[in-house]
Order: structure tokens, then sequence, then C-alpha cells
């Protein structure tokens, strides 16, 4: 996917990491996961998501954000917040951008959305009155309009 980067800040259900384990696995993004994590890496239910990929993906583990900022330098970062105005689908997406999301509970905490390392916040529009989608849904939404703008680069 030529550096696409998803990012989980401190995600509490196995299922979606193992979920976002696969989609990373199929795209050729990197997963960056935020700790503390809600579960052990070592989780049935994440490993049952992800099923065979593990192998297949590029995944880190960061004990705080400031690690992840330091790791990715001043690459583009978009965060994903249902408290964002602009739709994530009004977003040219480049190779290299990094997509940020926060836990399936609270989403990103305002310290982070508001942080001077993130470039753009986007949401995934969706029906009044609704919370919000599904972590690895919300996830695999964005990457694949990310990589549906840059062509499916890499894809068969």
């Amino acid at each position: 996917m030529n550096g696409l980067d998803i990012v989980f800040h401190t995600p509490e259900i196995p299922g979606n990491t193992g979920n976002a384990i696969r989609l990373a696995a199929v795209t050729g993004a990197h997963l960056h996961l935020v700790e503390p994590l809600g579960f052990d890496l070592s989780d049935a239910k994440l490993r049952r998501a992800g099923l065979d990929y593990h192998d297949l993906t590029h995944v880190t583990v960061h004990p705080d954000i400031a690690h992840v900022w330091e790791a990715l330098g001043d690459r583009r970062i978009i965060a994903f917040t249902t408290h964002a105005q602009d739709s994530f689908a009004e977003v040219s997406y480049a190779p290299g951008d990094v997509l940020l999301f926060g836990r399936e509970s609270t989403g990103l905490p305002a310290e982070v959305a508001d942080d001077p390392h993130v470039d753009l916040r986007v949401r995934i529009p969706m029906l009044p009155s609704r919370r919000s989608l599904n972590l690895a849904n919300s996830a695999s939404i964005a990457v694949y309009e990310a990589w549906r703008q840059n062509g499916y680069s890499g894809g068969a």
C-alpha cells in the first residue's frame, strides 16, 4: 500500500484488533497499537479474528502516543473522530498518510485529537443519534478509500 499506517490508540476489544491485523495484511498497511491495550496480544479472540495473517502484517506496539509521534516523524496524521466536521471522503489521501483511531468505548481523547501532530480531523458520516461505527469497520472504510484513491497500488 505504499506506506499507509493505521494507529489504534488504546484499543479495548481483541476482535477489532485482530480484524485490523487482517486488514493491514491484505492492504499492506502498517498497524500501530498504543498501550495500554485492553487485552493480551496472545488473546484467542485476537488470533481468531486475525486468522493466519499475523505473520503477514507489520504490527508495532508503542508504550504511549509520544512514541508514535516520534516513530512517524513528520508524516501527515489524519484523526478519525465523531467530533470532526469534515468528511473523510473529502480528503485526498497520499502514500505515507497515517490514519489515527481511538478506543472503542470513548474514541480519541481530546488531548490526542487536538495534538499539534494531528494535521486533519475527519469523521465518517452516519445517521444522527448513532454513537459510532465499530472500530475495525471504521478503519476498513478509511483504508480502502485511501487505497482506492491511490489506484489500489500493489493490489491484485
